[in-house]
């Protein structure tokens, strides 16, 4: 099972419940950045009310203008990035009472301001942090280094094939513009993927906006990981049978 997805920098609860629920994250990181998006940034909730937010945003340098890749896009201000989201986090969720989790996704982040200049390589790293404090092992991979046909879906299909992937897990935004036609053709279901909408539930209401530390701050990082387990049970088992 394969979820194909941009690098974001402490992605939403939505994202990190698909890539949970995958056995291989092959990560896009040579499409076109977009500064609107959630590449280079992501949105705190407040622990104790989590309707007051603030972006968290590490200022970007395109050598190439708007056709800069999600992998060329360069840290304009490494030292105050570095800093600003030391301090917001801290800020933010030092008073969790599931903070020693959260500081060592936390400085995983950190110590990567001291080895790259790239804005794509933070986002994997904090996914990854997050992902690890859940206890997922699965699989990394890049798709810059996987050669593919060009159009949309079919390079996803084309990703998905050449990773050995017997099925493709789509969140609801891909499925809107996902051409099935190629995974027919290779033989790889689509699994549609949705986290609840419209819910009750506290930890769902603001999946789809805020990022994750949000949830892990709330519940902390094993109650995290049960929930994420049971969606990944609820949503795929008709998928996958």
């Amino acid at each position: 099972m394969c979820a194909i997805h941009q690098p974001n920098f402490f992605p939403r609860l939505s994202t990190l419940a698909k890539l949970f629920a995958s056995d291989r994250w092959i990560v896009l990181d040579d499409v076109q950045f977009a500064r609107r998006d959630y590449q280079h940034r992501a949105r705190l909730a407040a622990l104790d009310d989590p309707d007051r937010q603030q972006w968290l945003t590490l200022p970007t340098h395109l050598p190439h203008g708007r056709p800069t890749l999600i992998n060329q896009a360069l840290l304009a201000e490494p030292r105050r990035s570095r800093r600003t989201v030391s301090l917001l986090i801290r800020q933010f969720y030092g008073r969790s009472r599931h903070w020693p989790a959260l500081s060592d996704v936390l400085d995983v982040v950190l110590d990567r301001f001291g080895t790259t200049d790239r804005v794509a390589d933070l986002a994997r790293t904090s996914t990854i942090a997050l992902l690890t404090a859940l206890g997922w092992s699965g699989e990394v991979l890049d798709s810059s280094t996987i050669p593919t046909r060009q159009s949309r879906s079919e390079r996803l299909a084309d990703l998905s094939l050449i990773t050995s992937s017997t099925h493709y897990l789509c969140g609801a935004g891909g499925l809107r513009y996902l051409d099935h036609q190629p995974f027919a053709t290779h033989g790889i279901p689509v699994v549609p993927f949705h986290t609840p909408e419209n819910s009750a539930d506290r930890l769902w209401q603001r999946a789809r906006r805020v990022s994750s530390l949000w949830a892990m701050s709330e519940i902390g990082p094993a109650a995290l990981a049960i929930r994420l387990a049971a969606e990944r049970e609820a949503h795929l088992t008709g998928g996958l049978t």
